[in-house]
């Protein structure tokens, strides 16, 4: 599976997110992605989402597009 390196990322519903890394579920081992609100978004929060579902493409205006994508790396971010 693709390496998720922190950093912002945009959801393709418009909102930033800064990726602060990946966590390993506990019961499951599943990867899970860190990540949290920045302030375009009214919703601080700290979210956890599988790694396979942030890596995946969704269905959008009749094209496949990143569910997320990087658009800044950490020494360009400030959370």
């Amino acid at each position: 599976m693709k390496k998720l390196e922190p950093g912002t990322y945009q959801h393709y519903k418009g909102h930033k997110y800064l990726v602060i890394g990946t966590a390993t579920h506990s019961e499951t081992l599943e990867k899970m992605v860190v990540y949290k609100t920045l302030p375009d978004n009214d919703q601080s929060a700290i979210w956890v989402r599988p790694l396979k579902m942030f890596l995946e493409k969704v269905f959008v205006d009749g094209k496949m597009v990143p569910r997320f994508r990087k658009i800044s790396t950490p020494s360009q971010t400030t959370p």
